[in-house]
């Protein structure tokens, strides 16, 4: 008997117990979709993730400095290293685009009626934003903050070197931001009240999200002078991101920046802390694949009871068929065409579950992405081509048995057989 005349007979006898197939394969649809259905919901989140740090602004690292000095009267007070480590940047330009402080500011933001203190988000069942306002994140920067965070201006201008240096009661506002405290009004030339002083809106950033309705919105913020500090009751900043030239510039920028702290901070009163962005990025990658191996883990169980389901059902068709393989063996057919003959069956009962799974995981894909993550997710072309191989093996591992068992069959005894 050829392959042909095989996958012929393997397919009668699928196509006669239809409803028997289906059960069978089962097991075997639901697996191979909920495996599939998880590692694209995994590689979504990841993808989301990857989105907000790009538009944080690729190649960056961090600089954090804790460092105190002493008035007269024995007081704490957060020493201010920034305009020496900006200084430093900008003397090492070949690795350093630019540096900026990343400190909160705590402070109250009025305009007209609206007063930060008493904005209150709404909230849906998927926990978006689907109503009120959120309260801005309120930032002190440089002249670089938008370098180093991959922001662009939409209308008006920048902060400035001399906004710092002169202490100018200026700032620029997130298109979110904006939108909060002026909706389509443009926001440049307007005057906002923080803490009870008055700060001349200068400009507005383009927004980096297409998502502006998630708790997280990166747009929503409001950057002041570094120096704003002082005129707000602040303490200094010690926390600040560093934008290196591109990925391979930033383990030099980091040795040397490193290098320059030791000197410059007393490790008696202070102490400095350098960092990658993409340490914390390839920790998260980590989990998030450990994560959805536990998860696939757990799936694929449902492809072991599919494949005990598969050799059951198998050796059911052996007992069924033992008349016939005593006919087939009476005449001559070798063991290995019976084997052939019951393991394609099997492959093919694993295979056309495997097709079915692959189609409903597709689907259960594109559902969560655009639930989830806003984002249309595509199984990955190597998650399908392996989800059928792996189904298909299934079929010949479990199959095994049963088609041995059905060529070891002595032909007197099979023909005996009822």
């Amino acid at each position: 008997m050829n392959i042909r005349q095989a996958v012929k007979m393997a397919w009668k006898s699928i196509w006669g117990k239809k409803g028997r197939s289906v059960l069978t394969m089962l097991g075997i649809i639901i697996g191979i979709a909920a495996v599939m259905t998880i590692v694209s919901a995994m590689n979504g989140y990841t993808r989301k993730t990857m989105e907000q740090y790009e538009a944080m602004g690729s190649n960056q690292f961090q600089v954090s400095i804790w460092s105190y000095q002493y008035d007269k009267d024995g007081n704490a007070i957060s020493k201010d290293y920034f305009p020496e480590l900006y200084d430093y940047c900008n003397s090492i330009k070949e690795y350093v685009l630019g540096v900026t402080p990343s400190g909160y500011l705590n402070a109250t933001v009025i305009y007209g009626t609206k007063n930060s203190n008493n904005m209150q988000p709404e909230w849906d069942d998927q926990g978006n934003i689907v109503g009120g306002d959120m309260p801005p994140s309120l930032y002190l920067g440089s002249d670089q903050y938008s370098i180093c965070n991959n922001l662009t201006v939409a209308k008006g201008r920048d902060l400035s070197v001399l906004d710092s240096q002169r202490y100018n009661q200026v700032c620029v506002m997130g298109s979110q931001a904006a939108k909060t405290f002026f909706g389509s009004a443009d926001p440049v030339g307007k005057t906002l009240q923080v803490n009870g002083e008055n700060f001349l809106v200068v400009g507005r950033y383009a927004p980096r999200l297409k998502d502006t309705g998630s708790y997280n919105n990166m747009d929503n913020f409001i950057v002041f002078p570094y120096t704003a500090n002082r005129l707000l009751g602040q303490e200094a900043a010690t926390n600040f991101v560093v934008k290196a030239r591109s990925s391979e510039a930033v383990a030099e920028a980091i040795s040397r920046i490193g290098g320059y702290l030791k000197g410059l901070v007393d490790p008696m009163t202070g102490s400095y802390n350098v960092y990658s962005d993409q340490q914390w990025q390839e920790q998260q990658n980590e989990q998030m694949g450990l994560i959805s191996l536990v998860l696939g883990g757990i799936a694929a169980i449902s492809l072991l009871v599919g494949g005990i389901g598969i050799m059951n059902i198998m050796l059911v068709t052996v007992t069924e068929r033992t008349r016939e393989i005593g006919i087939r063996r009476a005449i001559g057919a070798q063991r290995s065409s019976i084997v052939a003959q019951f393991l394609i069956e099997a492959a093919m009962l694993c295979g056309l579950g495997g097709i079915v799974g692959i189609l409903i995981g597709t689907g259960g894909s594109l559902l969560l992405g655009r639930a989830l993550f806003k984002m249309t997710i595509y199984p990955a072309a190597w998650i399908t081509a392996c989800a059928f191989g792996f189904s298909v093996l299934l079929g010949v591992i479990f199959g095994l048995y049963p088609a041995v068992k059905a060529a070891n069959l002595q032909p007197v005894e099979a023909l005996r057989a009822e």
